[in-house]
């Protein structure tokens, strides 16, 4: 089993990649399939960290919507009839702010 503090680096990780397009805008988003799917694989790598953290671990963050993440994993991985890019560009602008916040003070206690 992988290390829960390396889990919780690959959801930074993540959203590192994720921010670092994300800065373009939504109108580039938007127009631009590439960086949808980029979005949507890191999105999905996020989920599956998620996923494969401990509860005791998801327990100690109990300001993240677990269940959610998780549950966006299932619908992107899966297509789930289709994907709103709409949903993808709200995580992006509205969530991921706070997870990343929430994942680094974590990482700082662990």
């Amino acid at each position: 089993m992988r290390d829960p503090g390396k889990r919780l680096q690959d959801i930074l990780e993540a959203i590192s990649h994720i921010d670092r397009y994300a800065a373009r805008g939504k109108a580039i988003f938007e127009k631009d399939e590439l960086i949808q799917s980029w979005f949507i694989r890191h999105l999905q790598i996020i989920g599956e960290a998620a996923r494969a953290l401990p509860q005791e671990i998801r327990d100690q963050i109990p300001a993240v919507p677990w269940p959610k993440i998780i549950g966006m994993r299932h619908i992107l991985v899966h297509g789930y009839f289709g994907i709103d890019t709409e949903v993808v560009w709200s995580v992006i602008e509205h969530d991921l702010p706070d997870l990343k916040r929430n994942v680094e003070q974590a990482l700082k206690s662990l």
